[in-house]
């Protein structure tokens, strides 16, 4: 049997590869606590809610490796990939995961830019005379 639980993350152009192990609650993000890596609060929370939501928080170890995007996306990412990992750990948890909307992959991604255009959707400027 595996000592670890593996869940894949994902949002925007970031991937979260996340392991979930008993252990004392330590989170590590890249080889760095989570707090190094996301000094913001909010990002902090937001790797935090899955955990804080089940429960489970002080109850296991989890690691993360984690790529691309930005910040933000890179926290949704984590939080995504904790969530399928917490799934794979215990089933019965799928409901309240899923009301949380943390097991929905959140497809929106940056529109590309199109020829003719100045950018995804802007025009280049219109002179009439």
């Amino acid at each position: 049997m595996l000592d670890f639980n593996y869940g894949t993350g994902k949002r925007k152009n970031a991937v979260a590869r996340t392991r979930v192990t008993a252990g004392t609650g330590q989170i590590t993000i890249n080889d760095r606590p989570y707090e190094d890596y996301f000094p913001r609060k909010t990002l902090q929370m937001i790797v935090q809610q899955a955990l804080k939501l089940t429960k489970t928080a002080d109850k296991l170890d989890i690691k993360v490796k984690v790529a691309g995007g930005g910040v933000s996306g890179q926290a949704q990412a984590v939080r995504h990939g904790i969530a399928r990992a917490l799934l794979q750990l215990d089933p019965e948890m799928r409901g309240t995961l899923k009301r949380a909307g943390f097991l929905t992959r959140d497809a929106r991604k940056k529109e590309r830019k199109k020829y003719g255009q100045r950018g995804a959707r802007a025009r280049f400027q219109y002179s009439k005379r």
